[in-house]
């Protein structure tokens, strides 16, 4: 009972933060999610450090993750020029030099392991930006994403529990269902409905497209998240909202739905 209270306030916060720092106002968005996107490069690199000759510095990737961000941020809300990314490709070429004088064990390792934290963790994060500023500022669209991904996570686990009976992909996480799969994607197509009545200038069609592609490349980007976990013997990324995990145990199916979100949406107002 008391893992029951502790798992539903600490998520009514979680969810009170996000939906707050996306309508209040975009610098208070910025704020919170740079902290997020540092978290949760530091959780991804606690994680895959946990394997024999992989020492990246956790403050390198922290630090990559963050400028990256906030570069996005300044040049997708059009404060500054798309030079400004150059601060970034610097600062990754001397995070890549520097193995040439740390000396560990397995600089391979390292490198791989860094530009992997960028690429799958950092990057997502950093398109959030692109999604908030795909028409001059749509709030409302960012806030459908996240939207989206918990009525989808809502469905699949209330439909699997109920029905789940065939797994959907057993050796990486035992207990997703193809019927909560389906029962998800059922969910996220009434969101989808329900997001063409609150935001028309995108049509019903585009909505439940929006609203599956979701589905699909949350529930993989969840596996993904999973695999790492399995990989280094751990069921949670961290302890930062308690009775759920790290923050990357909430944000994974994110890591790569917002990617291709970002390329729909692209096209669609394009």
């Amino acid at each position: 009972m008391n893992n029951f209270f502790t798992r539903t306030l600490s998520g009514l916060l979680f969810i009170s933060i996000i939906v707050g720092s996306i309508l209040v106002d975009s610098i208070v968005f910025a704020f919170v999610f740079t902290a997020i996107t540092g978290w949760s490069v530091f959780e991804f690199h606690k994680l895959t450090n946990q394997q024999e000759s992989v020492s990246v510095t956790p403050m390198f990737g922290i630090i990559g993750g963050v400028i990256l961000f906030i570069t996005s941020f300044l040049y997708a809300s059009g404060f500054v020029h798309y030079l400004i990314y150059s601060v970034y490709g610097m600062y990754v070429v001397g995070v890549l030099v520097s193995e040439l004088f740390l000396k560990k064990v397995n600089p391979l390792h390292n490198w791989a392991y860094f530009v992997t934290g960028q690429l799958f963790i950092a990057l997502p994060f950093s398109l959030l930006n692109y999604i908030m500023f795909i028409n001059n500022e749509q709030p409302y669209i960012l806030l459908a994403l996240f939207a989206t991904i918990w009525i989808n996570d809502t469905g699949a686990y209330l439909v699997g529990v109920t029905f789940g009976k065939h797994r959907l992909f057993e050796r990486i996480s035992p207990k997703k269902s193809w019927e909560g799969f389906f029962g998800g994607a059922v969910f996220a197509l009434i969101s989808g409905y329900v997001f063409s009545l609150l935001i028309p200038e995108i049509s019903l069609i585009n909505w439940l497209i929006f609203s599956e592609i979701v589905v699909i490349f949350g529930t993989f980007g969840d596996l993904a998240e999973s695999l790492i976990k399995r990989t280094v013997h751990v069921k949670d990324s961290g302890t930062a909202i308690p009775g759920h995990g790290g923050l990357l145990d909430r944000f994974d199916s994110m890591l790569l739905a917002a990617p291709v979100v970002f390329i729909y949406l692209s096209f669609l107002f394009n």
